[in-house]
């Protein structure tokens, strides 16, 4: 009977041992919903964001003391929220996934944010721009931007330029759209301007001559333009081009979507781009130490000729956030305590310069930069001539939740 005894108690000696190494070696699982396929431009989009998750996890999985990250990668196709939503499903149900992240669209992230909250998931956004999107759920934080962190002090910086009193505003009928138009014609009217037109165009590929036409018609000194970052801003700088618009005197002006990084290269024929305004978190040319260092790491895994942009830094600040969810529990993830930590994160080296998260409303804070689209060396670059430091959302102090 005491050898019967000493064999159990040596395997049960056995089982704990393999517990604890395999506690020891936890594995966190990460699932990442992005638009790898399906509507234009998504697909680019999700690889430079998956291009730098791959590197951050690259160069940062050893730190996080023997525990292994699992990426589980699914495809949303687009602005689908249906499939958003069956895939978050899936990731929680069957993958047992700790987190979930990536989410280029809103209402692919709105989609999801039920099924956040139901299972005490937590979702780090890495680009669905529209504020109201953080109500929907307190197991969401959010490391990229919003439309009204760059639209609203875009319409008040416009409202204080010389001969610049009247605007027309053409936006993606979407919520991110909706959100610009709003946040600059807010701040463009408080500052003494006057909205002479505005039109809303679909959020996909589409015909937008005539929309931008209604604009020439209305005469107005500034034309801001919000369409989703990709081939449909390079559409958007032809046509402002093919209509005369810079030589009726027309100044073109837009969040970063209008003139993003990665697509600069595609614009760099249209002669009308020269000169253009955007304001934005993130400029790839950028001078600082910390975004040197990061494109310099992008160029050595890349090539030389590929390029991070605003995707990019998101997706790595968002892995940053994850690690240090991760680090602060030695592996062992609590959703609850995950979201306390994620309301503390902050990267003051970040590339895109500080960044933090706002306890209270969980949404990203940073500096916005005003830039001009200007010709170095026969390329055109965006160029940073004016920081407003660390902005918050200003949408909810304007949109306060019910009581």
């Amino acid at each position: 009977m005491r050898t019967r005894w000493k064999s159990v108690e040596i395997a049960l000696a056995g089982f704990a041992a393999l517990w604890t190494a395999s506690a020891d070696a936890q594995t966190v699982k990460i699932g990442v919903i992005s638009s790898y396929s399906g509507a234009a431009g998504g697909s680019v989009i999700a690889d430079l964001m998956d291009k730098a998750i791959n590197l951050y996890v690259k160069q940062n999985e050893s730190k996080l003391g023997g525990v292994k990250i699992e990426l589980v990668r699914r495809d949303d196709t687009g602005i689908a929220p249906d499939t958003a939503k069956r895939l978050a499903q899936e990731l929680i149900t069957r993958d047992r996934v700790q987190f979930i992240t990536g989410l280029i669209y809103t209402p692919n992230a709105n989609a999801v944010a039920p099924l956040a909250t139901e299972a005490k998931v937590p979702v780090v956004i890495m680009n669905a721009g529209t504020s109201s999107t953080m109500r929907l759920s307190p197991y969401l934080a959010r490391v990229s931007f919003t439309l009204w962190q760059s639209s609203y002090p875009l319409g008040q910086w416009a409202a204080k330029q010389p001969n610049t009193k009247k605007a027309f505003t053409a936006v993606a009928d979407y919520g991110p759209g909706i959100d610009a138009e709003q946040a600059f014609t807010k701040a463009f009217t408080d500052g003494g301007g006057q909205i002479v037109g505005s039109v809303r165009m679909p959020p996909t590929n589409a015909e937008m001559t005539p929309f931008l036409q209604r604009a020439l018609d209305a005469k107005p000194d500034v034309l801001f333009v919000f369409v989703p970052a990709g081939t449909q801003a390079t559409a958007i700088m032809k046509i402002y081009g093919d209509l005369g618009m810079a030589k009726a005197g027309i100044k073109l002006i837009g969040p970063g979507d209008l003139t993003p990084d990665e697509e600069l290269p595609n614009m760099g024929g249209i002669a009308s781009t020269d000169g253009i305004i955007t304001m934005h978190h993130y400029t790839a040319n950028a001078k600082r130490p910390e975004n040197l260092a990061f494109v310099d790491a992008w160029k050595k895994e890349y090539g030389p000729n590929s390029s991070p942009s605003f995707y990019s830094v998101a997706a790595w600040d968002g892995m940053d956030a994850i690690f240090t969810a991760i680090r602060a529990q030695n592996g062992r993830v609590d959703g609850d305590k995950t979201m306390e930590i994620l309301k503390t994160w902050q990267n003051p080296a970040s590339p895109r310069g500080p960044v933090r998260i706002d306890p209270e409303t969980r949404d990203v804070v940073q500096n916005e930069y005003m830039r001009r689209l200007e010709r170095v060396d026969g390329k055109l670059v965006n160029v940073e001539f004016e920081t407003i430091p660390m902005v918050k959302d200003p949408w909810p102090q304007f949109n306060p939740p019910p009581r």
